[in-house]
């Protein structure tokens, strides 16, 4: 998921990075995305109508109009589903395919605005975000690809579980005695009546 705050950011107690007015993107990265994504979130971003105009109407300017500043953060933590009480992530991109993707984000940006309004904070570092939330305001994007259905989303959860438990079970040693097959000139072997071990009676 992608989600956007307004404004402001510090990090860690030796500053990283920083803007004045504009947008601060805290950029949730999906196994699922891809570059059509990305270029849709750019243009979304940066056209998003969320500042006054001079007239002070509300609504009516994107941070490109008005020549903000833009503020992006990685956050894998906007990819978390909760399972009971504990946040899972795996639906988060890896840490070396995402921060490809990061800088991708980061460089389409700058192709597509001013390259010195885009400011980043440092990807994979633990950070301190001081974000100065101006209404406040804050908004949800999402490409339209990385919809998914919650109820959809459980039942594949529950499919690759399944799967996972099959790959990984061992038959026990009983089933496969049970399992092997019967050798014709096994004396002990069994016609399939109970107690008959022998087709021929003895004299």
């Amino acid at each position: 998921r992608w989600i956007i705050f307004t404004r402001i950011g510090e990090m860690g107690g030796e500053q990283i990075s920083s803007i004045g007015r504009g947008l601060c993107v805290l950029l949730g990265i999906s196994l699922e995305d891809t570059q059509r994504e990305l270029e849709h979130m750019v243009r979304k971003i940066l056209n998003l109508r969320v500042f006054e105009d001079e007239s002070g109407k509300h609504w009516s300017k994107s941070v490109m109009d008005k020549e903000y500043e833009v503020l992006c953060v990685s956050q894998f933590t906007l990819q978390c589903i909760l399972k009971g009480n504990k946040p899972d992530y795996h639906m988060a991109m890896p840490t070396e395919q995402a921060e490809c993707f990061y800088n991708n984000f980061l460089e389409q940006l700058r192709k597509a605005y001013k390259p010195e309004l885009i400011k980043d904070g440092k990807f994979g570092a633990y950070m301190q975000v001081h974000i100065q939330n101006d209404g406040p305001v804050t908004i949800e994007l999402e490409s339209p690809a990385a919809t998914v259905d919650p109820k959809q989303l459980t039942k594949l959860e529950k499919q690759q579980q399944r799967k996972e438990k099959t790959r990984t079970k061992v038959p026990s040693e009983s089933s496969r005695e049970r399992n092997a097959p019967r050798n014709k000139d096994d004396p002990s072997a069994s016609s399939g009546a109970e107690g008959d071990v022998s087709s021929e009676r003895e004299p």
